[in-house]
């Protein structure tokens, strides 16, 4: 596990997923954009499904970090939790061959126990990367033994409203400052300077999904800009 974890060192993670709705679902467009930003240099692929687990384990050697969400995401998102919920998902991403698997690490109501899923990733030998929106998340996903810490829910959640207006280096700095783990910069990443912030404040690795690998949104920045 410690291997996995070194090798995302320094390293920028690209996040390659798209809704069922969405045009680049198709399992050959999911396949071309994952080749695409490989090599282009991502160090790691964080992808949804084990679809796209499954072939990022075929396609490439390097650390494939897996998750679940539903086909549609509910109305009242910022409330539960909805990335990799359940022990089924963890074991499903498992025997997809996800290295790391990534899951909902607040402190809210899930259908199993937080801490089960954390000790089933450990006894299977993967590594665990519990996704956050607080330093208080956070800390709490240390004590139950957590591998990696990430950023990626702050400002989509009940607990975090009003910090998305851009990357939390806040939260980064504070994980950094007062945990033990690896700390993970995720969410509303647009820019190269950003990414050489996170590394500065400390951040193990920097996972960056619709500036790269989400068109629309792409699109949408030029043509509302201002």
């Amino acid at each position: 596990m410690n291997n996995v974890i070194n090798r995302l060192k320094g390293k920028v993670v690209v996040s390659c997923q798209a809704m069922p709705s969405e045009p680049l679902y198709l399992e050959t467009c999911m396949a071309a954009m994952m080749k695409s930003v490989v090599k282009g240099g991502a160090g790691a692929l964080r992808v949804a499904g084990t679809r796209d687990v499954k072939n990022a384990k075929l396609l490439f050697d390097i650390p494939v970090i897996g998750l679940t969400k539903p086909d549609v995401i509910p109305s009242n998102w910022q409330e539960i939790v909805y990335i990799t919920p359940s022990l089924k998902d963890v074991i499903a991403l498992i025997e997809a061959g996800a290295d790391i698997v990534a899951f909902d690490g607040t402190m809210r109501p899930r259908p199993d126990k937080l801490e089960d899923i954390i000790k089933y990733i450990k006894i299977n030998k993967r590594v665990s990367m519990a996704d956050i929106s607080t330093l208080e998340e956070g800390i709490n996903a240390e004590k139950l033994g957590a591998d990696i810490l990430s950023t990626t829910l702050s400002g989509y959640t009940v607990e975090s409203q009003g910090r998305d207006d851009g990357p939390d280096f806040e939260l980064l700095k504070a994980l950094v400052e007062n945990t033990k783990l690896p700390v993970v910069l995720e969410g509303r990443i647009w820019e190269p300077q950003q990414v050489d912030k996170a590394f500065k404040i400390g951040a193990h690795c920097v996972v960056i999904g619709s500036a790269i690998t989400r068109p629309q949104l792409i699109t949408k920045r030029f043509v509302q800009r201002g």
